[in-house]
């Protein structure tokens, strides 16, 4: 599903795998929750290249009436992104990367208990997901930009803790996917292996409120608890 994500990278460490314009002055932060800033890299019309910038996690289409509308548009499914009224236009103008680390799944476990697990690439670096964005204007002039994350089925490893994953897009589907020309949809939605390594962490990334290093510490289920 993906419902928390981190990223920690050093800036110089971004612009260069993004290829970015410039460092971005951006601060690390463990576990980013719906509703709050995600980094994303795009390329907006008449820039000369692409930018990390936060938008909002939650999507408002510019047509809403209201910005909360956003709250339950943080994830879009790769099924039905290119047809839903709320993502149709952002898929086809408005695609983005959303840069993270990693990522949080939960498994169910009994009715009431689910063990969280921190998906990273193998070798630690930031990599991209697929993402959408939009640009909502209210009628006083308030700008919100914000943004939604596309999920796919679930691949190994993550099929073994949930059943949706994000869209991971590799450094060659990259360019594609910021280019707004580049129209063939089902090519670029469609679901992907991802490599990907897992490790349990603590519950306490269960709270919102903590965003530091304890969130991705590995922490093995049955170990007491240190936070």
């Amino acid at each position: 599903m993906c419902g928390r994500t981190a990223l920690t990278a050093k800036p110089e460490d971004l612009r260069e795998i993004f290829g970015l314009t410039e460092e971005p002055p951006i601060v690390p932060h463990y576990n980013v929750t719906p509703s709050q800033p995600l980094a994303v890299v795009r390329v907006v019309r008449g820039a000369t290249g692409r930018k990390l910038e936060s938008l909002r996690w939650g999507l408002v289409p510019f047509w809403a009436d209201d910005p909360k509308m956003g709250h339950r548009l943080a994830l879009a499914r790769v099924e039905t992104v290119a047809t839903s009224p709320a993502f149709r236009d952002a898929v086809r103008k408005h695609r983005c990367l959303v840069v993270v680390d990693g990522f949080y799944e939960w498994k169910r476990e009994g009715k009431s208990k689910s063990q969280p697990f921190f998906f990273h690439r193998p070798d630690g670096a930031p990599f991209a997901l697929a993402g959408v964005w939009d640009r909502w204007v209210s009628k006083d002039g308030e700008v919100v930009e914000s943004c939604a994350i596309l999920t796919q089925p679930a691949r190994p490893p993550v099929d073994a803790v949930h059943d949706r994953m994000p869209l991971v897009l590799e450094r060659a589907v990259w360019d594609r996917w910021l280019d707004r020309n580049d129209q063939d949809l089902p090519s670029l939605l469609a679901p992907r292996d991802a490599e990907l390594v897992s490790y349990s962490v603590s519950p306490y990334v269960n709270d919102p409120k903590h965003d530091d290093a304890g969130c991705v510490k590995p922490f093995a289920p049955g170990q007491t608890s240190l936070f």
